[in-house]
């Protein structure tokens, strides 16, 4: 297996993502929680091999729409490749185990979700968008479980990530062909509570970074998913699609910052400079 296909492979600006889903996580945990070091290295491999074995999943539709992607252009044995998301499924566990139980049981349900969304759900109209956001949404308290305790009280937060994923990936279904109008609309209902919930997030907190991490977000992600709605073809799409996947880290940095200040801001935010440098490299989608 060639190294510079297998990154292509696992998407490193996506993972990188995934890094500020934990942090924010350990920031509504109450910061200072042990076993940070060890969910970011869990959530990296889970999203990893997620990503690795969506694509063994869907190499035959990739032959015909992206036969530039490593495994249906012969880069990498679609059997290697399945090996490979499975042992880094099981490295995430692991990972997880090491920082506590809880940590380990959100690692199993992502490992589940990803699974059910990779082999299943995907192709399903309303159930895979919310299966993605789900797998998001148990990210976020993936770095929650920092603090067990804490997981009863705040797993509510984790219906933000779900419902901008699952707006996102809806969305993403004309990334090829081109998309319908009524997905379009429903993308941006979504990412209208969204950015509601986290108003009122910050604003309760009164958190004046996290309503100005909220505004900044809104900038982002309605101009390219109102363009998207308008035009629905596919450029526009995967415009839209890429910048709702590195913009995630923004809300991620909405809530870390509204939990646990400005410097877990500034952590999660610069996951995106790295996730942003990655995507001019590796594609996102």
């Amino acid at each position: 297996m060639r190294f510079p296909a297998f990154l292509q492979l696992v998407r490193p600006a996506n993972v990188v993502t995934a890094l500020a889903d934990v942090l924010a996580g350990h920031a509504v945990a109450g910061g200072g929680a042990p076993g940070l070091a060890w969910l970011l290295l869990a959530t990296a491999c889970l999203y990893a091999g997620g990503i690795v074995l969506n694509d063994v999943f869907d190499r035959a539709i990739d032959r015909v729409e992206r036969p530039e992607r490593p495994i249906p252009s012969g880069q990498i044995r679609w059997q290697t490749a399945a090996l490979a998301g499975g042992l880094l499924l099981a490295a995430g566990a692991v990972f997880a185990a090491l920082a506590n139980v809880a940590a380990l049981a959100m690692a199993l349900a992502i490992a589940l979700a990803v699974l059910l969304y990779d082999g299943w759900t995907k192709h399903l109209a309303l159930v895979g968008p919310a299966n993605m956001g789900l797998c998001r949404g148990l990210n976020l308290l993936l770095g929650v479980a920092a603090a067990p305790d804490a997981l009863a009280r705040s797993w509510p937060l984790a219906l933000v990530p779900l419902t901008y994923i699952a707006a996102v990936t809806a969305l993403s279904r004309g990334e090829v062909h081109g998309g319908r109008r009524g997905t379009a609309v429903f993308a941006l209902i979504s990412l209208s509570v969204v950015l509601t919930a986290l108003l009122v997030l910050s604003g309760s907190a009164r958190s004046w970074g996290g309503l100005a991490l909220t505004g900044v977000l809104g900038w982002r992600v309605l101009p390219p998913f109102a363009a998207a709605y308008r035009h629905g073809d596919a450029p526009r799409i995967r415009h839209a699609i890429r910048t709702g996947v590195l913009s995630l880290v923004i809300l991620d940095a909405v809530i870390g910052t509204t939990y646990g200040g400005p410097w877990y801001g500034v952590a999660i935010l610069a996951t995106g400079i790295v996730a942003g440098a990655l995507a001019r490299v590796f594609a996102v989608t």
